[in-house]
């Protein structure tokens, strides 16, 4: 049971464009535009003001958006947890999302269900803009706003350095 108490979790919700580094919920209605990413990610994309590293994810009714700032985000059941779901599916200390100078990542914190990126279970995993995670029955939707309003599709397009051939 979360001790927090409605007017808590409401504080941390509002509208975008994100500007803070608290959450904020965004209510959508259309359907998915694509089976690849929903529109309501799309669309928190594009509406994002202040380029950085998001997590979103649907909570009940609701879209949820969270700055990724620090250099650890804690994802679980524990009440210590930064991104927490209260679901027997998802471990007390189930990932870490790791952001450093180097680039993001997913580590799986010895959960009992895993962490799958994009379809794939992986112990750990970096992330790139576009990317899901799933943890437990919760999907996440990485968002990386390099250059705010540009589709999700544009990390597709970007090539990725090769590896030199010995």
């Amino acid at each position: 049971m979360d001790p927090r108490t409605t007017s808590d979790q409401m504080a941390n919700t509002g509208t975008l464009p994100v500007t803070g580094d608290g959450s904020v919920a965004v209510t959508v209605d259309a359907g998915p535009r694509d089976p690849g990413i929903p529109d309501w990610v799309v669309e928190a994309r594009g509406a994002m003001t202040v380029p950085g590293k998001y997590i979103a994810y649907e909570e009940g009714t609701r879209h949820v958006v969270v700055p990724v700032q620090r250099e650890w985000t804690r994802i679980g059941r524990s009440l210590a947890a930064d991104v927490r779901f209260d679901d027997a599916t998802v471990s007390r200390r189930h990932a870490l999302i790791v952001n450093q100078t180097d680039g993001t990542r997913v580590l799986d914190d010895r959960s009992l269900n895993g962490v799958y990126v994009n379809g794939r279970r992986v112990e750990w995993s970096p992330l790139k803009d576009g990317d899901h995670v799933i943890v437990g029955r919760h999907t996440l939707w990485f968002v990386d706003t390099a250059t705010v309003g540009s589709p999700v599709a544009a990390a597709d397009d970007a090539a990725e350095p090769a590896l030199a051939a010995e």
